[in-house]
């Protein structure tokens, strides 16, 4: 078992080596880079980060080198190069990198999920076991050889893109593979299965992120999931790791965020725009969530360094 677990430990030490490689190479300067293969995008950072607020997407996370912080609801997770971070559903989390420098960058590999490539995997492998409730459409998982070595072979076909057409497909079908034959597989089989308790949740979840700046009302919400007014409760938070008028309220103080500082909208605009009525609950939510006040906020990211 020692020398499985060398072997293992050596294996992976030498592909982050040659990944490391490859995107400090390619990706030289700080961002958040699309590639060449549509699912796969890179991340960089080259100093720590302040907290980053953001709707995250279906993806598998990939750390290469450096290390991050996750936060969802009142949990955080701790995540670096020994293991990935799978994002099920669309939810709204905040971040922050914690170790990059210009020498040892923070390197991160995000492949976003496709609900119809997953599904045609299914069908041709379908995986061990499906839970019985739904679970949180987060979670981390300790990086193995077989996932890295695939996510290594993407990398490198960007190397050679004349090969990509015809090399990438096999190995996009071969990492959503491997991922739905992980121990949290069983998570994403639910994402795809068109009428699981989990796909019911997650058209709530499509309907909120539509409709976030409306009057929620439980019972229209669970119309849409098709499920009882209770149940939809107890599952949405069991996904979610939060109700549904939370879920709504992060969504609308996010986007109030990025009106503000990415917009130019003023205090009031931004408020109404979200769907808020009152612009003194507003600003009372807004500063729990950011730490200041809308209009400080603003002040301190719009003052020059």
């Amino acid at each position: 078992m020692q020398q499985s677990d060398a072997f293992i430990l050596q294996n992976t030490a030498i592909y982050r080596d040659e990944l490391v490689r490859l995107l400090t190479q390619r990706f030289a300067a700080p961002g958040v880079y699309e590639t060449a293969i549509a699912p796969l995008h890179v991340i960089r950072f080259d100093a720590p980060s302040e907290l980053i607020h953001t709707v995250h997407k279906p993806a598998l996370c990939l750390i290469v080198q450096g290390q991050k912080e996750i936060g969802l609801g009142d949990d955080h997770y701790l995540y670096d190069p020994l293991s990935y971070l799978v994002v099920s559903v669309t939810l709204p989390v905040s971040g922050r990198v914690l170790m990059a420098s210009p020498e040892a960058p923070y390197l991160c590999i995000r492949f976003d999920f496709e609900g119809t490539e997953i599904a045609q995997v299914i069908a041709d492998a379908p995986p061990t076991g499906v839970p019985d409730e739904p679970e949180l459409g987060l979670f981390l998982e300790k990086v193995d050889v077989p996932l890295l070595e695939t996510m290594l072979r993407l990398v490198r076909l960007l190397e050679t893109p004349k090969d990509i057409g015809m090399l990438a497909p096999l190995a996009l079908r071969e990492l959503y593979y491997r991922l739905l034959r992980g121990v949290h597989g069983r998570r994403l089989y639910e994402l795809a299965l068109g009428d699981s308790q989990t796909r019911r949740v997650t058209r709530a979840i499509d309907w909120l992120n539509n409709h976030y700046t409306q009057p929620l009302r439980i019972e229209e919400l669970a119309r849409v999931a098709s499920l009882g007014n209770s149940t939809l409760h107890h599952q949405f938070k069991a996904v979610t790791a939060m109700s549904p008028l939370q879920y709504q309220k992060q969504l609308r103080l996010q986007e109030a965020r990025r009106l503000l500082l990415g917009e130019g909208l003023d205090v009031a605009s931004a408020c109404y725009r979200v769907g808020y009525e009152s612009p003194s609950q507003f600003s009372r939510e807004y500063s729990r969530q950011f730490g200041c006040p809308p209009s400080k906020d603003t002040q301190r990211v719009r003052r020059p360094a």
